[in-house]
């Protein structure tokens, strides 16, 4: 397993890396000088479930914020950083637990050691961060296009400069939004360095579109054993990022904890009304914190045994359903009333 084998990063409080649990994060997309803005996000974000978020440092008022937002926050805080390698310097002074940054765009190699200076004097880490929509223009005329091949050298590249400036506290990322060349981007880069990698789909697109695109790319990567954080980055309130990731951890097995919903698509069959039954079930979950199944099925084909089989059910009828728990049939109702006896049984279950 490539993730058992990377070196081991310390990131604020949290570890990623030498076979920690993948962790989860997201970004922010508020105007990072605006504290309430982005801490109000951030709050939600760690309600939601992110162990790791990121906030873009573009001037000096946004790398000012990062210092009181921290203080306001409960999660490591990593800063996003291009072109201006001053504000790598601002953001690790106003608190900084990570850095990202292209060290190709941040103003040269003598830049970059100033970068890498501090990150070291703080031992802060380093996210080299390379995406295929900045390629540089040599490396794709010598690959003849953009490749996963050049993406892993343009990587590397950048590695092996902070490298020279004696420091190795680093993570990787190779995004891109060409699902199948990110997924050969990873596997290359896997077998080339040891450091932890951050993986994700780069502009995957809005909710439907961009869940389809990391769930194929993020889980295929991740099955082969590579990966040690994840992003699912989605246009959108971020806050679906997470919920995202953690059903993609869970259906891999790589994560446990949290309820997971089990609901069939419906068919002619159906007699209830199953769709915003499903939904409002979905949204009664998330108040609680424990690792169970729940059922939620619309006849009786195969509801009786997707609900026997999760630790609690609903299995639709005409008008009404069953509601089981761990197998054993709890009673019938009308179709009103099985949401609240669902609540019910959680609630005596959980709380």
């Amino acid at each position: 397993m490539y993730r058992d084998n990377t070196k081991k990063v310390r990131i604020g409080d949290v570890f990623i890396g030498g076979g920690e649990p993948i962790l989860i994060q997201s970004m922010t997309n508020t105007d990072t000088a605006d504290v309430e803005a982005t801490t109000e996000q951030i709050l939600r974000l760690e309600e939601a479930g992110c162990e790791i978020i990121r906030c873009t440092v573009p001037n000096e008022a946004a790398a000012a914020a990062l210092s009181e937002i921290k203080k306001r926050i409960h999660i490591p805080l990593v800063a996003d950083i291009h072109f201006d390698y001053r504000m790598a310097l601002a953001a690790m002074e106003n608190g900084a637990d990570k850095i990202r940054i292209n060290p190709g765009n941040i103003g040269g190699r003598e830049k970059l050691a100033a970068v890498v200076r501090a990150a070291k004097e703080r031992d802060i880490p380093i996210r080299v961060g390379v995406n295929s929509g900045s390629l540089e223009k040599e490396i794709i005329e010598k690959n003849k296009g953009v490749t996963a091949e050049g993406l892993v050298e343009s990587a590397l590249d950048k590695v092996w400069m902070i490298e020279d400036e004696d420091y190795d506290n680093i993570v990787i990322s190779i995004k891109s939004s060409d699902v199948l060349m990110c997924v050969k981007s990873y596997e290359l880069m896997a077998k080339a360095s040891k450091y932890p990698l951050h993986v994700g789909i780069t502009e995957a697109g809005t909710l439907i579109s961009g869940n389809l695109k990391s769930g194929i790319g993020i889980g295929i990567i991740l099955y082969e054993g590579i990966g040690d954080t994840i992003r699912v980055s989605l246009t959108g309130d971020p806050v679906e990022e997470i919920r995202s990731a953690k059903i993609l951890l869970r259906s891999l097995k790589l994560r446990r904890g949290g309820i997971e919903i089990v609901s069939c698509p419906t068919c002619g069959r159906t007699k209830i009304d199953l769709i915003a039954l499903a939904e409002k079930v979905e949204k009664l979950v998330e108040g609680y914190d424990a690792d169970i199944k729940v059922a939620v099925m619309g006849c009786a084909v195969n509801g009786p045994g997707e609900a026997r089989e999760a630790d609690f059910g609903i299995a639709g009828g005409d008008g009404e359903g069953l509601i089981f728990k761990k197998g054993e049939i709890l009673r019938k109702l009308p179709e009103s009333e099985l949401l609240g006896a669902l609540k019910d049984e959680l609630d005596k279950a959980l709380l």
